[in-house]
């Protein structure tokens, strides 16, 4: 049931510096995003930041973070939280800010996340979900994190929740390469699309899926008489192969003290190979040192790579019982 009493709100935060911190000698340019919270009466008490997927934006997952945060709301033993959904560099809102400077890559995405929290004098997340592309740079952000990258100040997150994100590079021959064809594909194309319809029809002449067709086409935005993409593509593209070639074994080999990293492999993805999974499965099973953090591996059952379309349910009973024992 919809609560009501959701606080949802946006904003642009293009050239605010936080207490007189600076770049290169240059203001901070920071992220756009949009807060959920269940109840805007009292103070939150912790933070969650939402991660999307390539070519995704902070509005596909609305839905799922704020019956999330609902669900926080009612367990008597959480504490009030608050979702933080960010468009990442070269999507969304944040695809208009033009000084989230190159390159277009993990290590970046992740510094855009600390230049928020800098920029908007936050405390550090508690919480990061990354969902695909998203959770590589949950990663990279805890890595950068606990390396000492963000200052003396930045705190590690207590959790971090990577949903159908393969951890380690990935090798374009063993995926069946849809997400290369997707983005040749769009290369391809005009940059002033004709019509949404338009696209979804080429896309499926070409194809591509009709959901896959129409969920490209909701990344067109309206310009004039035409339609132009909610991304800028070639960064998005840039980003993608940082995303292929990045790994984050060492981390989860090796998980800094008081870290809890939770895997969420989707049952009917296809981007998880039997060694891929038996090495997660081993790191999950055996006993932690007293001085690491704690890796988990949660299957997400009658779900595809869309999990949070597929089974928000399924997804939602998954996290919202762990997110509640990190408060």
């Amino acid at each position: 049931m919809r609560n009501p009493r959701f606080l949802f709100f946006s904003r642009y935060l293009n050239t605010t510096p936080f207490l007189g911190f600076k770049q290169n000698s240059r203001s901070l340019q920071t992220l756009a995003y949009e807060e959920v919270r269940a109840n805007n009466d009292k103070p939150y008490k912790s933070t969650a930041f939402v991660l999307h997927g390539l070519l995704g934006s902070a509005r596909n997952w609305r839905s799922f973070s704020k019956t999330l945060v609902s669900s926080l709301e009612k367990n008597s033993y959480s504490s009030d939280w608050r979702m933080v959904l960010v468009d990442m560099r070269n999507h969304g809102r944040s695809a208009e800010i033009k000084g989230l400077e190159p390159p277009n890559d993990l290590v970046n995405a992740a510094n855009d996340l600390a230049n928020l929290v800098k920029s908007e004098g936050w405390d550090w997340p508690d919480v990061v979900i990354g969902h695909s592309m998203g959770g590589k740079v949950a990663l990279q952000y805890a890595e950068s994190c606990a390396r000492g990258d963000y200052g003396e100040s930045a705190t590690l997150p207590k959790q971090l929740w990577v949903l159908d994100s393969v951890p380690g590079d990935v090798n374009p021959e063993e995926s069946d390469g849809e997400v290369e064809k997707v983005l040749q594909t769009l290369q391809s194309l005009p940059s002033e699309i004709p019509s949404r319809k338009w696209l979804v029809n080429h896309m499926m002449e070409l194809g591509f899926s009709k959901s896959l067709s129409q969920w490209i086409g909701s990344n067109l935005k309206k310009s004039g008489d035409h339609e132009t993409w909610a991304f800028d593509l070639q960064g998005a593209v840039d980003m993608f192969k940082s995303y292929r070639e990045r790994s984050y074994w060492s981390l989860l080999e090796n998980p800094p003290n008081g870290l809890q990293i939770a895997i969420v492999r989707a049952e009917n993805s296809d981007r998880w190979s039997p060694g891929v999974v038996n090495r997660l499965e081993s790191l999950a099973s055996r006993r932690s040192k007293e001085s690491e953090g704690k890796v988990s591996v949660h299957l997400l059952p009658k779900s595809g790579h869309w999990v949070h379309v597929d089974n928000p349910k399924g997804l939602l009973d998954i996290v919202a019982p762990n997110m509640v024992s990190t408060s």
